[in-house]
């Protein structure tokens, strides 16, 4: 067996969403992401901040869908998202906390013993996220 990996990093990540124009709003508007494309037949929407790129897939049945259970669901437990520095950090819960729809599971804390910090939210479409900010 090779030690070199045989993949190269994430390339994007796909999401099923609950509401796909709340949610791709919350990435461009809340968050300053941009739209960078679109299936409107599917419908889905790609969004980026310049290093990744999300895929956002609208659920097709509602009245089917099972919500998202990070204990329960194979598959993700949450999106960790890193800040540019302190100052985006702190603008990011700003923002975030207010946004409509937004549940924060907790506020900006010690990751462990630190000096990383972290905040957990839920996106108004109920995707967990995390945003990371590593001072040292």
């Amino acid at each position: 067996m090779s030690e070199t990996a045989l993949t190269a990093g994430v390339d994007h990540v796909g999401l099923t969403v609950r509401d796909l124009a709340q949610t791709s709003a919350f990435f461009v508007d809340c968050l300053g992401w941009k739209q960078v494309g679109g299936r409107p037949e599917y419908p889905a929407v790609f969004v980026s901040d310049g290093h990744i790129l999300l895929t956002l897939w609208q659920r097709k049945n509602a009245e089917s869908g099972v919500e998202f259970d990070r204990k329960s669901n194979i598959g993700l437990h949450h999106l960790a998202l890193r800040a540019a520095n302190e100052a985006a950090f702190n603008a990011i819960f700003e923002r975030v906390s207010t946004w409509p729809g937004v549940k924060v599971e907790f506020a900006p804390e010690l990751l462990g013993k630190g000096p990383k910090r972290h905040t957990m939210i839920y996106e108004p479409g109920g995707i967990r996220l995390e945003f990371d900010l590593n001072p040292a």
